[in-house]
């Protein structure tokens, strides 16, 4: 498998507030920030790119602010279409699909459906997501297929790591890798819980709009000059920590 990268795109309603503008205008320009990562990470060979769009929490901003939110998405589904094509990106949804306004979630699987056999880059948009939802929905989902195999085999099926895996939103994905938190905030904001057990952060102080492929790229070098260990001992320190 390849880089899967998340992205907690933070930091919108702070770069409008600065510039005396309406917490919208940082919302577009986010949009255009997200569109240009897109590109970049399709050049740079990243398999797996989560965007943090729309938490199951964002829905106590206001109602202008989420309605807003949903025309852009709307406008951002059909204007890039296009560029999937050309470049084989799939798109693909994490979230609750069913309590989004009925518009946005017919646009958001149209284009799931009609971009699923690209081979490219995969891009998921985490729109009305919860980490803890997800789990919440997994572990139903998971009751609700044990019920059923228990009753048909006469014995009980219990719940495991695997089992709940199977049942995430999408669970042929990797794990993410890296998981980037721009507008130098160090929380985690309920984002993709379960996959991120053994992620690597990278924390950026920009705010979201500001954003270009350069950051990506900074980042990017930033996590492949990591260890990852995955709890592990690395093979040239003991246990005690003194070189082998």
């Amino acid at each position: 498998m390849g880089l899967h990268v998340g992205i907690i795109m933070d930091g919108n309603g702070r770069w409008a507030q600065a510039r005396g503008l309406m917490r919208t205008q940082g919302h577009r320009e986010g949009l255009q920030a997200a569109k240009q990562i897109v590109k970049a990470a399709s050049g740079m060979g990243i398999d797996f790119l989560t965007l943090y769009v729309f938490s199951t929490e964002n829905w106590k901003r206001t109602v202008e602010e989420v309605g807003f939110i949903m025309d852009l998405v709307r406008q951002y589904l059909k204007a890039e279409f296009s560029f999937c094509r050309e470049n084989h990106i799939r798109v693909r949804h994490a979230g609750d699909l069913s309590k989004l306004p009925p518009d946005v979630a017919k646009d958001i699987a149209e284009v799931c459906k009609d971009t699923e056999m690209f081979a490219g880059m995969q891009v998921i948009l985490a729109l009305n997501y919860g980490g803890r939802d997800e789990i919440v929905r997994a572990v139903n989902k998971a009751l609700a297929g044990i019920a059923g195999a228990s009753s048909a085999s006469g014995r009980a099926i219990e719940i495991n790591e695997n089992v709940i895996t199977k049942h995430l939103d999408n669970p042929d994905v990797p794990d993410p890798d890296l998981i980037i938190r721009t507008a130098g905030e160090y929380r985690t904001s309920n984002f993709l819980l379960w996959e991120s057990a053994y992620a690597e952060y990278y924390i950026s102080d920009k705010l979201w709009p500001d954003w270009t492929s350069a950051d990506l790229a900074e980042a990017v070098e930033s996590f492949q000059k990591r260890e990852r260990r995955f709890g592990a001992v690395n093979s040239a320190i003991d246990e005690a920590g003194a070189p082998l």
